[in-house]
């Protein structure tokens, strides 16, 4: 809303005609500035896992069910509690539900519409009522909107609105009522949801996440370096498309890849056999989660099928260590240091037994060379990556909403690390022949990740973006990464473990320090003094013993191991961190089996909650950062009255 001009103050005044028009607008603009601070929501490291990070949305991070409890402590039993808050969560499968422990019957009821009536409202008050009146569905706009806006108290009920409820039952459109409030409800308990990266790998679900976040309401996305890995193979990158598709076999994760996103494999497969037929591949078997089961025949090709895309994988990336000797990564250069004859490698001028010593397609003399057919089978993959439809609309909205990092309310988010030297000091990367440090870095790779997918194809800014993209899933100072190398060789074909150490930057070490977290914090221009970082990356050893919260409060890790691959590691199955104007809460979630599992199970406790730090003067929308652009829309509107007060303008 802008009133710079005469001609911004016409535009307006076709918005608001009169002067009672605009003295309202201002109105509900400085109402809204103390309204509670809204509540904001914080998770990291999703990795696919569409049912366990959608349950966890639908349900606000335990604060439906807790809104249900301090409501309803007397009205209702912990079971009809649990089965309102299924409701709420669940409506449409609720509804239809056939198994015991489930009355639809009297779901369907008038007490229990005014159930959900009244925990809307719950949530409704901690809303602008512009943004509720935004987010009501259209199908029942005007009945939700009086039931919503016409009481004194959450359980009062007018004589229209008993009104409103009865003709809905008498209807028959209570399911569809149901549904839209339920989905209502979800909307208003998390008014900005924060990922703070890694959508992608692991589990199967990740194209299903992205449809849920571009259809969410209000979201942003803090890159991860898996996502990077994803958006380079969008843009083109072989070495992406190859490494993602490894990742993919590595972990049996084909869902994303083929029903997400068309991406036809039968040309790698066909390459696999030819090659790898009478190969065991032993060290490429798949990881099998243990609730799949996968035949002997099928276990074998996908062996087959990831060896033959990481000697590809091996290959693009030799080409791109040697096109860009500013990264400096030469010590990724091993396929040259293979003695074929004697079956060794060298690395650090030490000599290893290759474990896996055939390897047909790495001559001596053009070790990063690709044979023709694996062109062939990469040229394929490349245009399935950048001509699937699916794929492409989830990078741009990535992209659109992404961004490397993200401040919001004293909040830093940025899903890995700032790199540092042992000293505390931010490390220096030359880019085009001058240094780059700290926030400077990160923003300089920021606009290369967004050149390599939007320059124009076959443009060297292009190409250059593509490889800084790669850099920034594998790279030492990448600060999507922040290890010191990426040890996809000595995995596969070195028993030695002590090659397989990969080493990670000081940061990791720093940020346990409070006077290193106050300085990333200056540095991204956040107030040292009540500014927090929330990170993620790195999951936290909960079961044994490691706190989420580092440097005396300053820094936030909720990487809580939301992917099943990491639980082992945790303990646990992911947090949330949770804003609102009187608290900073920790969720640590409880494994999440099935829907119908949750439906019925009855009342348990999905979460255990950790306040962090609790405000003692509650925090409301003016204490905030979105009050600037209604402060902004309040000079405007006040122009715009002056103007008709003055007769500067004409009222319509």
């Amino acid at each position: 809303m802008k009133a710079n001009d005469e001609t911004d103050l016409n535009i307006l005044a076709g918005q608001y005609p009169s002067i009672a028009l605009v003295a309202n607008a201002i109105k509900e603009l400085e109402d809204e500035l103390n309204l509670p601070k809204r509540t904001e929501h914080f998770v990291s490291d999703l990795h696919g896992e569409y049912e366990s990070f959608c349950h966890v949305i639908k349900n606000g991070s335990g604060s439906i069910s807790q809104a249900i409890s301090e409501t309803f402590t007397q009205q209702l039993s912990a079971t009809d509690q649990h089965q309102l808050t299924a409701l709420i969560c669940y409506p449409e499968e609720v509804l239809s539900h056939q198994g015991e422990g489930v009355d639809p019957e009297r779901l369907c009821s008038v007490q229990s519409l005014e159930h959900l009536v009244i925990i809307c409202r719950f949530f409704t008050k901690l809303n602008a009522r512009s943004t509720v009146k935004e987010l009501i569905p259209a199908n029942f706009a005007r009945p939700i909107a009086t039931l919503l806006f016409e009481f004194q108290t959450e359980s009062d009920f007018s004589e229209s609105c008993h009104h409103i409820l009865n003709n809905i039952a008498a209807s028959g459109s209570v399911k569809e009522f149901i549904v839209a409030i339920a989905e209502l409800i979800q909307k208003l308990a998390i008014s900005k949801l924060h990922v703070i990266g890694d959508i992608y790998d692991r589990g199967p679900g990740a194209h299903q996440i992205m449809d849920m976040l571009m259809k969410y309401h209000s979201v942003d996305v803090q890159w991860g370096n898996h996502d990077i890995l994803w958006m380079g193979a969008a843009a083109g990158s072989e070495a992406c498309i190859a490494t993602a598709i490894r990742i993919a076999l590595r972990y049996t994760d084909l869902e994303t890849l083929q029903s997400g996103y068309g991406i036809n494999l039968l040309p790698l497969a066909a390459l696999a056999v030819k090659l790898y037929g009478d190969d065991p591949c032993e060290q490429f078997q798949p990881k099998v989660p243990a609730e799949q089961t996968l035949a002997n025949h099928d276990r074998r090709l996908l062996a087959q099928m990831q060896k033959a895309i990481a000697v590809i994988q091996l290959k693009l990336e030799g080409q791109i260590v040697q096109r860009r000797p500013q990264y400096q990564m030469n010590d990724r250069l091993l396929l040259d240091k293979i003695d074929h004859v004697a079956g060794t490698v060298s690395i650090d001028q030490v000599s290893y037994p290759l474990i896996d010593q055939h390897l047909p397609t790495i001559s001596a003399d053009a070790p990063y060379t690709l044979s023709e057919d694996e062109q062939s089978v990469i040229e394929q993959l490349k245009l399935a990556f950048t001509a699937s439809k699916s794929l492409q609309q989830h990078v741009r909205f990535l992209y659109s909403h992404g961004a490397m990092y993200h401040v919001s309310n004293g909040h830093l988010l940025y899903h890995g690390c700032v790199a540092m030297n042992d000293d505390g000091s931010f490390k220096t990367f030359k880019v085009a022949g001058k240094e780059f440090a700290g926030k400077a870095f990160v923003d300089r790779v920021d606009t290369l990740a967004r050149q390599g997918y939007f320059s124009p194809v076959g443009s060297e800014e292009k190409a250059y973006g593509e490889d800084a993209m790669w850099y920034l899933w594998c790279g030492e100072q990448s600060p999507l990464f922040g290890k010191q190398k990426m040890a996809t060789f000595e995995r596969y074909f070195v028993a030695d473990k002590t090659v397989h150490s990969e080493g990670r930057n000081a940061y990791y070490d720093l940020r346990n320090e409070q006077e290193s977290a106050k300085k990333i914090l200056l540095e991204f221009g956040v107030n040292p003094n009540n500014g927090r970082i929330v990170n993620g990356h790195v999951p936290v050893k909960v079961k044994k013993g490691e706190s989420p919260i580092k440097a005396d409060g300053k820094l936030l890790v909720i990487d809580g191991g939301f992917a099943k691959a990491y639980r082992g590691t945790t303990g646990i199955a992911g947090y949330t961190l949770i804003a609102n104007a009187d608290s900073l809460s920790l969720v640590a979630h409880k494994p999440f089996d099935s829907v119908d599992a949750y439906i019925q199970r009855g009342p348990q406790v999905d979460f255990d909650v950790e306040c962090v730090e609790t405000i003692s003067r509650a925090l409301k929308v003016k204490d905030c950062d979105e009050s600037l652009e209604i402060n902004q829309d309040i000079v405007a509107l006040q122009s715009l009255l002056n103007a008709y007060q003055t007769g500067l303008l004409k009222q319509q």
